[in-house]
């Protein structure tokens, strides 16, 4: 064991010579996998021409681009170690949780540690023999030092023969098994693949005549065959994404790719990234669930423009030290939650009736729950820090609070875009492509005036004006209702008459149902007084036993009626009464559905809006 140790000893710091041959005053880093089947990675970063003037920081990150909540990447690495380039030991301190700190050191140190991941989504890292699926704020320390940050950066990934593994990235590849990044912030937001993955690449001409790449690069248990019909299917929606721009991103290195992986272990996620995008599913196989997986390719891939390029100056530059607070998710997120459920519409893989329940979903989304008619699209965008896979342990008011920004943001587009096409003749793609010239192609970082001011110039000012005073800084709320029926699309209450209680999460306890989580502000429940903490134990002198029991008591009522309920909580027993409602949950449905004729005009308008835009 000694003489293994001794090799090993020596292999490792003969590279110290190696890696500053290789990126002179870069970052060197090389990942190996000696333990994968124990979901860890054994990896070194040596760090040149570091000057001698005060101590070596490294860290890890607390967040992740596309990710707007803090996260905790620290916890996950450990046999934290420092050299000299001699093979010297050196003292290193945790300083912080996530913070490491070599004070006395010469011109180069050379850090390892071992990264342990478990976990695969868009997030985290993940490591088995049959992949190293990792997001690089989850696995790579990195130099705080201000002169350090901003050097180039290269990876070195051992043992692929030995997995039988392949590298999927947006990394530029140097050669061999050496990739490359510019500086740490593409370095972030570049995400790896290492597995067996299957690929299928096609060629695209962008409008200026450049030609580009894109395609799928696949770790799941399908065939290749499945992966090339994919592709093509992928394929289609890429051209009809492009159609709304007018033109594709240059590419950084000329390609684009989605990297996917697909099994039932893992934990469902998308996450967009300047080049690439990383799509973890759950199901277990592509084959069969196509259709599933292009609703998150089409949301990611429209990223590749609004976020990756026309940029919220909040999140430029991206801080990797703590979560990243932004007032303009409801554009960034929601139009492209919008985008990426309409255009699987034009692109033929939803058909109209199918988009009538994303529609009452947006719709429902800003109508029926008691947050969106206190706070504007703004605050809840800022409310990302605090729910964007962000993690609690006490119990919190979102019921109440929050609406996710991503269906407020699409309900926000859905009217903007009905309202450009019924009242100026233009559309929201006309609307994106201006928001696109003006700040996305040159790289302008954007705020919500300036995205007030192009909304301007495609209307007039005070339109403009008037739509973010009441829609984005304020909680009115459009006339969805005649704005769908343009296109011949019904608006109606989802039950309408029928009596409604409201939601009560719970679970059955001591001879009732414990009310777990709070109760909606605008439900019956909330206005007779109950909420998280209250155990129903009778509804209308019946025993409620669980969730269905009182969907049962109350399923021949109507709204108006009053009934009588029994309950307990800390304070004692007691009785009241609850006046049931009409839900306030609407629903939309096609005219010819309910029997009504289109016009052609309503007829013109949806096929504008719905049909492909791909000539």
């Amino acid at each position: 064991m000694k003489k293994i140790l001794l090799l090993a000893a020596a292999a490792f710091f003969a590279f110290g010579g190696y890696a500053q041959t290789k990126v002179r005053n870069g970052l060197y880093y090389v990942v190996s996998f000696p333990n994968a089947a124990h979901h860890e990675a054994e990896i070194t970063v040596t760090v040149p021409e570091i000057p001698e003037n005060g101590p070596l920081r490294m860290r890890m990150s607390r967040s992740s681009p596309g990710r707007y909540a803090t996260h905790e990447f620290g916890k996950n690495i450990y046999n934290v170690k420092a050299f000299d380039l001699s093979g010297k030991e050196l003292d290193i301190k945790q300083v912080e949780g996530d913070v490491y700190e070599v004070a006395q050191h010469g011109t180069v140190v050379k850090i390892s540690y071992t990264l342990f991941g478990n976990h695969t989504d868009g997030t985290y890292a993940s490591i088995d023999a049959s992949h190293a699926h990792l997001n690089m704020p989850a696995a790579f320390m990195w130099a705080v030092n201000k002169d350090i940050v901003s050097r180039q950066i290269k990876f070195e990934f051992n043992d692929l023969d030995k997995y039988g593994w392949k590298v999927a990235t947006q990394l530029k590849h140097e050669g061999d098994n050496v990739y490359s990044a510019p500086d740490l912030q593409y370095m972030m937001d570049s995400p790896i693949e290492l597995s067996n993955v299957k690929t299928n690449y096609w060629e695209v001409v962008n409008t200026n005549g450049k030609k580009q790449k894109v395609g799928i690069a696949v770790h799941s248990d399908d065939d290749q065959a499945t992966i090339d019909n994919f592709a093509q299917m992928v394929k289609k929606l890429v051209l009809e994404e492009k159609a709304v721009f007018g033109e594709q991103p240059d590419y950084d290195y000329g390609t684009y790719t989605f990297l996917d992986d697909v099994h039932p272990t893992n934990f469902g996620d998308g996450m967009e990234h300047r080049n690439s995008t990383s799509i973890v599913d759950g199901s277990q196989k592509v084959a069969g669930n196509e259709k599933d997986l292009l609703g998150t390719y089409s949301h990611e891939y429209f990223h590749s423009w609004n976020v990756e390029r026309i940029r919220p100056k909040s999140l430029e530059p991206f801080n990797f030290e703590h979560a990243n607070m932004s007032n303009e998710l409801w554009f960034a997120e929601g139009f492209t939650q919008y985008y990426g459920e309409m255009l699987l519409v034009r692109s033929g893989f939803n058909t109209v009736d199918d988009y009538t329940r994303t529609l009452g979903g947006l719709v429902n989304s800003v109508l029926a729950p008691p947050a969106p008619a206190k706070y504007p699209p703004t605050q809840m965008s800022r409310y990302a820090v605090f729910t964007d896979a962000g993690v609690a342990v006490d119990a919190t008011n979102y019921t109440n609070i929050f609406t996710s920004y991503y269906v407020y943001g699409g309900a926000t587009a859905l009217a903007l875009d009905l309202r450009l096409r019924s009242e100026f003749k233009i559309t929201l793609d006309d609307y994106m492509r201006q928001v696109w010239l003006t700040y996305g192609k040159p790289g302008k970082p954007y705020t919500i005036p300036n995205l007030q001011e192009v909304l301007g110039k495609v209307t007039n000012p005070k339109f403009a004006a008037s739509f973010f005073a009441d829609y984005i800084y304020g909680v009115k709320k459009n006339n969805y209702e005649a704005l769908l029926a343009n296109a011949g699309f019904l608006l109606q209450k989802a039950a309408p008459g029928k009596a409604w209680l409201g939601r009560i999460p719970g679970k059955a306890s001591n001879g009732g149902l414990l009310i777990t989580g709070s109760t909606s502000s605008n439900s019956p429940a909330y206005k007779a007084g109950l909420d998280a903490g209250d155990t129903i134990l009778q509804i209308d002198g019946k025993d409620v036993k669980d969730a269905s029991s009182i969907n049962d008591i109350i399923k021949d009522k109507k709204s108006g009626d009053k009934v009588s309920v029994s309950y307990k909580n800390r304070t004692g027993s007691h009785e009241g009464s609850i006046i049931l409602e009409e839900s306030p949950s609407v629903q939309v449905t096609t005219f010819e559905k309910t029997g009504k004729e289109l016009t052609q005009q309503q007829k013109d308008f949806r096929s504008s809006w719905l049909s492909s835009k791909v000539k």
